[in-house]
């Protein structure tokens, strides 16, 4: 079964600077490598990517980052925002939980859940493990 999700940009982080292979964070990607995972997207989500993951504190090299983003551009699908009713802590956190909305049953994968509404979609990446089956 396919499973549709947006990342949010600290998922990316987390598993691109991590020593830990075995994170949750590392092994949601690789369900995206596999198949098993369909990132969803919008062009808003990947300037964001593209700039977090260009921040000198994570000194991540740039053919690292070019391939990330390259998966989530050639594993997935864009779609547009669907308008949501709910507030966000931070107002350019909207957008992640727009695009998942846009699609239905998708997920929205966070590092921070309590930055967005307590809905089923929002989940933690070891939750999105669960619900693919590790």
């Amino acid at each position: 079964m396919k499973h549709y999700a947006v990342f949010d940009t600290n998922v990316l982080v987390s598993a691109m600077i991590t020593n830990n292979s075995e994170s949750s964070t590392v092994k949601v990607m690789e369900k995206v490598a596999d198949g098993n995972i369909i990132p969803i997207f919008n062009y808003e989500i990947i300037a964001e990517y593209d700039a977090v993951l260009h921040r000198g504190k994570f000194n991540l090299r740039e053919h690292d980052i070019a391939n990330m983003i390259e998966m989530i551009l050639e594993c997935g699908i864009p779609l547009p925002r669907t308008t949501a009713v709910e507030e966000f802590i931070d107002v350019d956190d909207a957008v992640f939980y727009e695009v998942a909305l846009s699609k239905e049953g998708a997920y929205l994968v966070t590092g921070n859940i309590k930055h967005f509404p307590k809905v089923p979609i929002v989940v933690t990446p070891a939750e999105m493990l669960n619900i693919v089956g590790k």
